[in-house]
């Protein structure tokens, strides 16, 4: 770990045991920041993010602490190694770390009451960051600075209000929320390079992959995947996608945007299923299975749109073991079953999560599925064997 020093401004590097107790920042990106190597070739007070870096160790010094860790210059980011380090370690070294200041730059010194509806800190960019979410939940310590660097609260005295911004509900102890519910923190947040979307989460879900910058949306599936390696949360599968109503899916979603409306998804730990895992097959999954209610209407409606009953036969609800917050019952998700295999199925209706008690018509049974992630799989073959 690479730190610098509060009174000199050098770098120095430290390794496991011997890494000193430091400071650490969390700021919005402006267009000149000071980087590695601007630090190394003396450019660094050129630089507009200069002062950033000043108000930092100048606030690190006078706690008592002669290390700082800022992002934009102790990290090396063009070697392709040690930036891949960085970012599987990031998410430890905040958790590690003795303070982090939150340096919210668009937050000017005049503003008197940051509770007021539309004030600066509540619209502060600082809360719609994807790199941001770690940084206010890894450290035990949080304190929000305005522009001029004065102090506008902690992460425990402004609890209530960072809660309310972030639609986090327990800054504290939030390890023990859902899959779904760490997924729709990050529903909101952006990131300038798309597949930082996946990687500012490795840390919120204990897990390691390296980055491959260039491979798009396919960073957020390889972070589902990994997730699933180590935990059997069901939650993983609830979200919805109003931009595919018209299409089949897998059952993993395209980005963290799909589950803005799974804040309050719980997982049902008594009910335990059996391990799933991807294969070459697709996602192979034990899920309890039962034709969807459907009034005469509705099948009638199907019809006319070249549908039919026998087609109608091929939908079915897949019940997850996860639950709204304060009902009973499990949600489902409607999967149609493909052409090809008796065993594979595809997600339909992706814009909805079902309640039991809507779509229930029959004791539903358990059955082992397959399901593909890549929705134009089975559209290809049809293709290729017309």
């Amino acid at each position: 770990m690479r730190l610098l020093n509060t009174t000199t401004f050098e770098l120095e590097e430290f390794f496991g045991t011997n890494i000193p107790p430091y400071a650490i920042a969390s700021h919005l990106h402006g267009k000149s920041e000071v980087t590695f190597q601007d630090l190394l070739n003396g450019k660094g007070p050129m630089k507009e993010g200069w002062r950033k870096i000043v108000g930092c160790c100048a606030q690190a010094r006078k706690e008592g602490w002669n290390w700082a860790w800022i992002d934009t210059c102790c990290i090396d980011k063009s070697s392709t190694a040690e930036l891949s380090e960085a970012i599987n370690s990031m998410f430890r070294w905040y958790q590690r770390s003795q303070v982090c200041y939150a340096y919210l730059s668009d937050v000017p010194e005049r503003e008197t009451d940051v509770y007021a509806i539309g004030s600066a800190f509540r619209e502060s960019k600082w809360f719609t960051r994807g790199w941001t979410l770690q940084e206010l939940l890894a450290p035990k310590s949080v304190v929000f600075y305005n522009s001029g660097w004065v102090e506008i609260g902690t992460k425990k005295s402004l609890e209530t209000l960072v809660s309310a911004i972030t639609r986090i509900e327990h800054l504290y102890g939030w390890e023990t929320s859902s899959v779904a519910q760490k997924m729709s923190w990050a529903s909101r947040r952006e990131t300038l390079k798309e597949e930082d979307i996946a990687y500012c989460l490795l840390g919120l879900f204990g897990v390691n992959m390296p980055p491959l910058y260039g491979e798009g949306e396919k960073a957020f599936l390889r972070l589902q995947t990994e997730i699933m390696k180590i935990s059997d949360d069901e939650s993983i599968f609830a979200w919805v996608d109003e931009t595919l109503s018209n299409g089949t899916s897998g059952l993993l979603a395209r980005s963290p945007a799909a589950f803005k409306d799974s804040w309050d998804i719980d997982f049902c730990p008594n009910f335990r299923g059996a391990p799933y895992s991807m294969t070459n097959k697709g996602l192979q999954i034990n899920l309890s299975l039962s034709a969807p209610k459907r009034t005469r209407t509705e099948r009638m409606h199907a019809c006319r749109k070249g549908g039919s009953e026998d087609q109608e036969s091929k939908v079915y609800t897949a019940f997850l073991y996860c639950a709204r917050r304060g009902q009973d019952e499990l949600l489902g998700l409607k999967l149609v079953k493909q052409w090809r295999s008796p065993e594979e199925y595809s997600r339909t209706s992706c814009y909805k999560l079902l309640g039991m008690a809507d779509t229930l018509t029959g004791q539903p049974a358990e059955k082992t599925v397959f399901i593909r992630q890549d929705e134009n799989y089975y559209t290809n073959l049809e293709r290729s064997l017309a």
